[in-house]
């Protein structure tokens, strides 16, 4: 796949509940290749491997080119060694809402306790239905960037959101 993906990102509150309308859940690990102009990512997810590029974002971090091209296990594997440290573990939950899959992530690992959700749209400005799990938006926000995560863990900054959100 390759094309613009237009996302917005946001906290999941902690005392509601996303699981039990979730329609599946995967196992998602990865890793970043250093790059100056894009964000090369290398991705397993259950029984399937990716490689992504993405480009730089725009119009609040809504905005951005992404290439994906699905790749073997093992060729993940071995890109994995390519990898800077700080790899990202999480649970992918997809819950479907209105018309709309809302993708919420679970982190594990240095960044355990952090939830966000992520719904995908056709045009920026297309209308979405909002579910009740939904904190604040954080669209843009590089602190919850997964490419910004691997280096600057939620660990370290997570007494700074409020209690809800951790």
């Amino acid at each position: 796949m390759s094309g613009l993906e237009i996302e917005r990102k946001f906290l999941v509150r902690h005392d509601r509940d996303f699981r039990s309308q979730a329609s599946s859940c995967s196992r998602i690990r990865q890793g970043y290749m250093g790059a100056r102009t894009a964000t090369v990512r290398v991705r397993t997810r259950d029984d399937k491997a990716y490689l992504t590029i993405k480009g730089p974002s725009v119009n609040g971090g809504m905005t951005r080119y992404e290439f994906e091209k699905e790749i073997t296990l093992d060729e993940a594997e071995h890109l994995f060694a390519l990898c800077e440290s700080g790899m990202i573990d999480k649970e992918r939950y997809l819950v479907p809402v209105g018309e709309h899959v809302f993708e919420v992530d679970v982190f594990h690992g240095d960044n355990e306790g952090l939830i966000i959700a992520e719904v995908e749209l056709g045009s920026e400005d297309e209308p979405y239905e909002r579910p009740d799990f939904l904190g604040p938006e954080v669209t843009g926000d590089r602190h919850f960037y997964n490419s910004h995560l691997r280096h600057n863990p939620y660990y370290l900054w997570r007494d700074k959101l409020p209690e809800q959100y951790r």
